[in-house]
């Protein structure tokens, strides 16, 4: 993977940053995934849209990270394509990206982060930094430790498209005969992760799935809060249960737990840039998550 001597700033900020819980269990590379969430939101990728050549663009970049990391590949080239038809009745084709580190085990998590976003509209991009460069930069940087750092489960990296169509990448992976769905215990979704002025990460999908919370609970990410909730049908539109990639895994039965934040003044707008990301909440997002998928990799059968 390339380095970038721009960057340095930020590898020195990295070193500033103080999370207790996780110094015993290494750190991910902040440069390396806040130069990713750089890259996936600049204006060349024109809000990647799905079936756009920004959206091809953002794919090709995605696709090269695994390379470098060396990851193995679930199908040819980590393309995984699927067509869907839009609300027009127009047929369109998206394309997930999946890589995968081998466990000890058969039994698997899936780690999803959408990377395609709403495109350009009125001559506006809409660069979507924290929806959701922020959640595929986290899932790359997730990768490459789980490379150097061997897994007990089988651990699934899948960067989909047309989540923002209808969780349409997510639909077609969990569609797919040749992907064994009673493997999979486990969904990790990451939609959102970097914009937050509270510190506050939310988890999302103890509510359905009890025997996850015991294990998040006993996760210390000070200085960051990790917070449960919006996972209850009675919160109504505050109930994330449905309204991110995950929501089509908790459908098929499969346990999930999601991150994100609350809603921001940035959420689908123009302003949604890399230059109004949180960088230091970002990295303690992606480090709490990464001690999550540790204690989980530990506990769960």
């Amino acid at each position: 993977m390339q380095r970038y001597s721009n960057f340095i700033a930020l590898i020195i900020l990295a070193f500033f940053i103080s999370i207790p819980a996780m110094s015993q269990i290494g750190r991910l590379d902040a440069e390396y995934m806040l130069d990713d969430l750089r890259r996936l939101s600049h204006d060349a990728a024109q809000g990647r849209k799905t079936g756009t050549p920004g959206n091809e663009a953002a794919r090709r970049f995605i696709v090269g990270q695994m390379k470098d990391v060396k990851a193995k590949s679930l199908n040819k080239g980590y393309l995984h394509p699927f067509t869907f038809k839009n609300r027009a009745g127009e047929e369109i084709n998206g394309v997930n990206v999946i890589g995968y580190v081998k466990g000890e085990e058969e039994t698997a998590f899936v780690i999803t982060a959408h990377y395609d976003h709403v495109g350009v509209k009125d001559s506006l991009i809409y660069n979507g930094a924290d929806d959701n460069a922020s959640g595929v930069s986290a899932l790359l940087g997730l990768m490459e430790y789980f490379k150097a750092n061997k897994p007990r489960h089988t651990l699934v990296f899948a960067a989909l498209d047309g989540e923002e169509m209808g969780l349409q990448g997510a639909k077609a992976f969990l569609e797919d005969e040749s992907i064994p769905l009673e493997s999979i215990v486990l969904n990790i979704n990451m939609d959102m992760i970097s914009i937050n002025d509270k510190n506050e990460l939310y988890v999302a999908g103890t509510h359905h799935y009890p025997n996850l919370k015991p294990i998040i609970e006993k996760v210390d990410p000070q200085p960051l809060n990790l917070k449960l909730g919006h996972d209850s049908p009675d919160l109504g539109k505050d109930d994330w249960t449905g309204q991110s990639d995950h929501g089509a895994f908790h459908n098929k039965g499969i346990p999930f737990l999601y991150f994100g934040v609350e809603d921001h003044e940035h959420y689908h707008k123009p302003t949604d840039t890399f230059e109004n990301v949180n960088q230091e909440f970002f990295v303690m997002a992606a480090h709490a998550i990464l001690g999550c998928i540790l204690a989980l990799d530990t506990c769960l059968n």
